[in-house]
């Protein structure tokens, strides 16, 4: 199984933001935009590292100190698509793009979330933590990300 933590940060939200996994120092990566939100980062954290692991055939193990990224896949995304991509409400499922992306993402893949509560210390959460903070604030000064 690979344990992987992901994390958004978001300068302002919205605001300059920033993604990051975490796996270990050799096995990571981060990323983001000039404007976004929190959650666009934390999804966008969660998609990037279902991506670039789909080749393998290990279970992929997240731990996330987003109770919005876990619900939206493991509670609320079924029922939305069922929906039409529409809330209980009636009303339109916010960063739907991002969303559909990881509903494509999951199909065929087992996988399984760890909240975390953030700030807190844990190693990988932290790690993840660190690098979209500093992806956020490259974006937020116009300087690459390194």
């Amino acid at each position: 199984t690979i344990v992987a933590a992901a994390d958004g940060s978001a300068l302002g939200n919205p605001g300059p933001t920033g993604w990051a996994w975490f796996v270990d120092e050799g096995c990571w990566r981060a990323g983001g935009f000039a404007h976004g939100t929190n959650n666009i980062g934390e999804l966008s954290a969660v998609l990037d590292l279902l991506q670039q692991t789909a080749a393998t055939d290990e279970a992929l193990h997240i731990i996330c100190d987003s109770t919005y990224v876990i619900n939206t896949i493991t509670k609320w995304m079924a029922g939305w698509k069922r929906k039409g991509w529409r809330k209980g409400d009636g009303k339109p499922v916010l960063n739907l793009e991002i969303i559909k992306a990881l509903d494509e993402a999951m199909v065929g893949r087992e996988v399984s979330f760890e909240w975390v509560k953030g700030h807190t210390g844990h190693p990988l959460n932290e790690a993840a933590d660190q690098r979209a903070n500093a992806a956020a604030q490259a974006f937020k000064s116009g300087t690459p990300l390194a």
